[in-house]
């Protein structure tokens, strides 16, 4: 954890370039940031270790191999209890506030209800991050700084890709907890790949993602319990060229999560994430051209 003055001083997110973009692919880590204002510290009811349950601690470094590889990696250094990318920009919930929201907030969204929203209510199981209620100018203030530019960004990065490759793709780049639940009582996933049930990204690279990863020896999920969020759903259009894959993996693999520090799995993770990475970009790109859905 870092603790800042806040982020008038220090770019809230920042673009890892490759030396030229050879690959058309974009990857991004929107929940590892790690940098948190000193006055949302005070304001939160948590200590350091509680108000970092949700964080997606070390996936940015886990990716970093990527940059060589030929493609741009977007990571956030706000961390995800402050500001939640992974939303749409006004999901809020009304009761967080000392006054009233704008028309035109999400209020009623089952993220909402869970305290999950753009701005967070709790964090890792329902423990509550503020101690008193928030202003709403302060909530909107975070979405137009960073919310918004944020998504700014990442447009532009699929946008360029898309010009330059005549289609994009996204791999979204998250972490879970490692006492992950499943329904039928199967042994938890290290990985669990999030495609929205077929609708985000051409079934070429889901395929590609599961069968590299279990031919490492990995358990692997496909959209349960995480069928991919906001970013999965919103940018995952694949009859226009634009394709989405949410890739979540287990922290127990490359961390201590009581302590938020990485254990010696790390280095394995990030050189099998290597391979894997190497096999996305080498699916035929035939199967992401929109004529080739046309097709099926």
């Amino acid at each position: 954890m870092e603790v800042i003055s806040g982020f008038e001083d220090l770019e809230a997110f920042e673009v890892l370039h490759p030396a030229e973009q050879c690959v058309p692919f974009v990857f991004n880590s929107p929940h590892s940031g790690c940098h948190y204002p000193d006055a949302f510290l005070r304001a939160s009811r948590l200590d350091s270790t509680a108000i970092r349950r949700s964080e997606d601690a070390f996936v940015d470094e886990l990716f970093e191999h990527v940059v060589p590889l030929g493609a741009p990696l977007l990571r956030a250094r706000f961390p995800r209890a402050y500001l939640d990318v992974n939303r749409e920009p006004y999901e809020l919930d009304p009761k967080m506030y000392d006054d009233r929201l704008p028309s035109y907030a999400n209020i009623r969204s089952i993220r909402v209800a869970g305290g999950l929203g753009t701005i967070a209510r709790v964090v890792g199981e329902a423990q509550e991050i503020y101690q008193g209620r928030l202003c709403v100018h302060e909530a909107l203030e975070r979405i137009e700084t960073i919310y918004k530019p944020y998504h700014q960004t990442l447009r532009r990065l699929l946008a360029q890709t898309h010009v330059a490759f005549g289609y994009a793709v996204l791999i979204d780049c998250h972490s879970m907890p490692s006492a992950i639940k499943t329904s039928d009582g199967s042994p938890r996933p290290d990985f669990i790949l999030g495609d929205r049930y077929g609708t985000s990204c051409a079934v070429q690279l889901l395929d590609a993602a599961s069968e590299t990863l279990r031919g490492m020896g990995y358990r692997v999920s496909r959209n349960k319990p995480y069928a991919g969020g906001f970013i999965t759903e919103h940018y995952g259009r694949p009859v226009k060229g634009l394709h989405a894959l949410q890739l979540e993996i287990n922290r127990g693999l490359y961390m201590d999560e009581t302590k938020t520090r990485k254990h010696a799995g790390f280095a394995t993770l990030a050189q099998d994430l290597g391979k894997l990475a190497k096999a996305l970009v080498a699916v035929q790109g035939e199967c992401f051209f929109p004529d080739a859905l046309a097709a099926e």
